[in-house]
């Protein structure tokens, strides 16, 4: 019987720890077990008391150039000294594996495991902390350009509304709210230019699922699958945020906030300008990311990608908008 054409697999546990242990010298008795299945896949492999994670990336999703751009972003801000999930390379000094699925070759790479925990509340401390990181970051980042996708409002605001329309109706009045907003984010993107605003490349998805936390002052950031170039005031908005959606408690929310843009610019200014810019970068990203979503449908989000999940989630968004004087 001739296989059956598929469009995702999950690879065998078993055999990729098999894989795994032979292509990077690991031990007989390492394990392997799966983290996480989305839009890419994750495994913890363990070697004795060492870990580790592999990700494979989903078919078609990055190019072999984005993947080896990834790589060079993590190790240059590892040999900075900067708290990231890096690289490993195999014992032939390769990072990246290619390896034969069902629907196709997919890109595999082994990373340095991130000690501590994801923790959805910060504390003020670990706020500051996590701003000074960011700001260490930028210092970096913000003079390197990225072989991959430029965030621009064609990328995080009119392509991802064509994904959308995959599966909402342009009548809907969540998805002419999105329609509106192309405006609002091309006056962001006319007026960080005009300004010229710091520019660099950008992690693009800076939120506490992204990173483990070991104590106050150490963590580790991982997960740069969607950096690109961009306006480093992004990564700041994002995080924001997240923060500003997870506390429903203004009062202390307004606390986190300062506490991570003081540690933010004690090691980079941010500008007045910048900071006037922020709700309206956060309003780009959301949508960039209700994007993403309507992407991967098929293998990711199909599990509560509705209409009901539209309102919701457009809902959040004009929240945040409201709360900084933006009312549409």
């Amino acid at each position: 019987m001739i296989p059956f054409p598929v469009t995702d697999s999950t690879l065998s546990s078993l055999h990729l720890g098999r894989f795994v242990a032979e292509h990077y010298n690991l031990g007989s008795e390492t394990t392997c077990q799966i983290v996480r299945t989305g839009i890419n896949h994750s495994y913890l492999i363990t070697d004795q008391d060492k870990k580790y994670i592999f990700r494979v990336y989903s078919f078609n999703w990055r190019s072999r150039e984005e993947v080896s751009e990834e790589i060079r972003l993590l190790n240059v801000l590892k040999n900075r000294g900067l708290s990231v999930s890096f690289p490993i390379p195999d014992s032939n000094h390769q990072f990246i594996q290619e390896l034969s699925a069902p629907e196709g070759a997919r890109f595999g790479v082994l990373f340095s495991f991130a000690p501590g925990k994801k923790e959805r509340y910060f504390s003020l401390e670990t706020c500051r902390s996590l701003g000074v990181t960011l700001g260490k970051f930028h210092e970096v980042m913000g003079t390197m350009e990225l072989q991959r996708i430029t965030y621009t409002s064609e990328t995080l605001i009119r392509q991802p509304y064509q994904f959308a329309t995959r599966f909402f109706s342009p009548e809907l009045a969540e998805m002419q709210w999105i329609k509106k907003s192309e405006q609002s984010v091309e006056e962001l993107f006319a007026t960080a230019s005009r300004l010229s605003l710091r520019h660099g490349a950008v992690h693009l998805d800076m939120w506490y699922d992204n990173m483990h936390i070991l104590n106050e002052e150490t963590h580790t950031i991982f997960d740069f699958d969607f950096c690109g170039n961009g306006y480093l005031l992004f990564d700041v908005a994002y995080f924001i945020m997240q923060l500003y959606h997870i506390e429903p408690n203004k009062e202390l929310y307004q606390k986190r906030r300062k506490a991570f843009l003081s540690g933010y610019t004690a090691i980079l200014p941010i500008s007045a300008q910048e900071l006037e810019l922020l709700p309206e970068a956060g309003r780009a990203l959301w949508i960039f990311y209700l994007g993403v979503q309507s992407q991967r449908f098929d293998n990711w989000s199909n599990v509560f990608l509705s209409e009901n999940y539209l309102i919701r989630f457009i809902g959040m968004c004009k929240d945040w908008l409201s709360f900084h004087g933006i009312e549409e």
